[in-house]
């Protein structure tokens, strides 16, 4: 069986989006209402531009479903562009005055043109609806074994929630975040983030924020540290960093654990017999500064990743900038875009978090069908509850 990936292909304005996943098991359930809403979700949140109300994402399945379920082949999604026009010089003509902050400088000398039209195209965050789909798809996988994803905005304009997530609050907390329009499951911060974008676009500016996601229902071990390149907390700020527009990703406590001591960063181990049935394995903690990661692994806490997202690059003001064909100072060139993308940055990173977890789980807990799957994952689950297979080793005095 491959390792479990995705791969995107598409433009903003081309004909559509297409995702390839391979390494899914056969006999996967995939919720198709879910991924769908994941998509409608990606595209809502305070401060969308108008392309939003034109298109209407769902996914359309082209490989390796069958009646609702995995065939264990590669799975193709496609998600149509209602408004493709690349080819349409009056709609989208070529660009160059670069943006300050977006790809199109850079791309436009890697590809050696002074047309910034062909890197933005791929660029462009519509991409991420490629992406969203591709997670939701992984995130019917975690489901089967108790683990689920939530994520929303920690601050946007510079307005931040102090709503604490746990195991037990979650859930309340994601039917408050879906009754905000900023995707913020408190409804203060919410009506202030509102008011910093609504500021931020009467300037003819954009915000940005912070995002914050949490794992629930993983087991320890998830991830490894014999190699780098397998560190789960690595992966993870891998993926996060890849979104566009995300400048810098934290596990846990993050950049907070600088100014602190050892004893006030590390989170104490107990072990309580009543939770042995639990994902935890039994083995609880006070806190969860760690983030639910240590040494690149799962420990049993929910892992939390926090991305900073920073404004978006396309001002309506425009920023100070040239035209690549005279090199003369010009301002920089506008394309219809977002006043803040916050609120779908944390569907997005969500998804693409929940990915990468399964990715890890998939390598822990593999198997060609779902039967294998879980079976791998029942028995490694049961192992690890009777821990220790043998008598301790007396040590020497």
């Amino acid at each position: 069986m491959p390792p479990l990936d995705y791969q995107t292909a598409g433009e903003s304005h081309g004909p559509g989006l297409v995702t390839t996943v391979t390494g899914l098991p056969a006999g996967l359930d995939l919720d198709e209402d879910f991924i769908n809403a994941e998509l409608r979700r990606r595209q809502g949140g305070y401060g969308r531009g108008g392309r939003q109300r034109i298109e209407t994402d769902r996914v359309e399945w082209l490989t390796g479903v069958r009646r609702g379920r995995t065939t264990g082949a590669p799975l193709t999604i496609f998600i149509v562009n209602k408004d493709s026009r690349l080819d349409d010089l009056a709609r989208t003509p070529p660009v160059y005055r670069p943006r300050p902050g977006h790809a199109d400088l850079a791309g436009s000398v890697k590809w050696l043109t002074t047309d910034c039209r062909e890197t933005l195209e791929r660029a462009s965050a519509r991409e991420t609806a490629a992406r969203t789909a591709a997670g939701a798809v992984a995130r019917c996988l975690l489901r089967e074994f108790g683990i689920e994803a939530f994520a929303f905005p920690r601050s946007i304009g510079g307005e931040r929630t102090d709503v604490a997530v746990t195991a037990n609050n979650w859930r309340e907390l994601r039917e408050l975040r879906n009754a905000s329009d900023t995707y913020c499951p408190d409804s203060e911060a919410s009506e202030r983030q509102r008011e910093a974008v609504r500021k931020a676009k009467t300037e003819k500016d954009t915000a940005g924020g912070l995002v914050e996601c949490h794992l629930f229902g993983c087991p320890p071990g998830i991830g490894s540290c014999t190699d780098w390149r397998d560190k789960l907390d690595a992966r993870l700020a891998y993926a996060v960093m890849g979104i566009q527009a995300f400048k810098a990703v934290e596990i846990g406590l993050g950049r907070a654990c600088a100014d602190l001591p050892g004893s006030a960063v590390h989170d104490p181990i107990a072990f309580d017999p009543a939770k042995i049935d639990t994902s935890t394995l039994g083995f609880v903690r006070e806190r969860n500064n760690a983030g639910g990661l240590e040494g690149g692994m799962t420990n049993g806490e929910p892992v939390v990743v926090t991305g900073t997202m920073k404004p978006i690059a396309t001002l309506l003001q425009g920023m100070p900038s040239v035209d690549l064909n005279t090199k003369q100072p010009e301002r920089s060139a506008y394309e219809r875009s977002d006043v803040s993308a916050v609120s779908a940055a944390s569907v997005v990173l969500e998804n693409v978090a929940a990915f990468e977890l399964a990715r890890c789980f998939r390598e822990k807990f593999s198997g060609d069908s779902m039967t294998e799957t879980r079976a791998q994952f029942d028995a490694f689950m049961q192992i690890a509850r009777t821990l220790p297979l043998d008598p301790p080793t007396a040590t020497l005095a």
